[in-house]
């Protein structure tokens, strides 16, 4: 568990957290610019929820619940595609309305990356997003993720498929403020 500014961690994702993946689902920005499918039932949150620890468990990702303390999510972070041997993971995330707009994400994603780097070993950590995506663009860069160029075509979203830019930090890269 982390502890970002004020009231607000990172933790594991609970059993009991799955209406939020369910809500999630249905808010059109994540559908927009995620896939964790429309229409997720409690079940499927629920299995989505296990595979998480399982995930884990096996050291191929970690998916971490953004929440204020003893409220219900309002977000997820985590590091997919994770390869602990080669050095390398890739950060994905969302946030619904309640967390958005007031710089929780990047706080979130500077937390995380300072862990996989300082804690994991990790060398390199990628983010990818549309380019149509202005708002996680701005989370890369605040976060500190360096523009490295545009992967042409790259993603299939609901509308088609997208360019997506490619941002990436590295072991020695400073963090912002030093």
């Amino acid at each position: 568990m982390f502890r970002l500014t004020g009231d607000v961690e990172l933790r594991p994702w609970r059993q009991d957290d799955a209406q939020t993946l369910v809500d999630a689902s249905l808010d059109p920005d994540v559908q927009q610019w995620n896939r964790p499918g429309s229409d997720v039932s409690l079940e499927d949150a629920r299995a989505k929820i296990a595979s998480w620890h399982e995930r884990w468990t096996s050291e191929q990702a970690a998916i971490w619940a953004i929440a204020r303390l003893g409220e219900r999510p309002m977000g997820l972070i985590g590091w997919a595609d994770m390869d602990l041997k080669g050095g390398s993971a890739e950060i994905l995330y969302w946030l619904l309305p309640a967390g958005r707009g007031g710089g929780l994400m990047a706080d979130a994603a500077v937390r995380l990356s300072r862990w996989a780097i300082d804690d994991l070993g990790l060398h390199r950590l990628r983010l990818t997003h549309s380019v149509a995506n202005p708002a996680s663009c701005r989370v890369a860069t605040k976060a500190g993720f360096a523009l490295e160029g545009t992967m042409r075509s790259a993603l299939l979203h609901a509308d088609g498929w997208h360019d997506e830019h490619l941002h990436a930090r590295i072991r020695g890269d400073k963090w912002l403020g030093e």
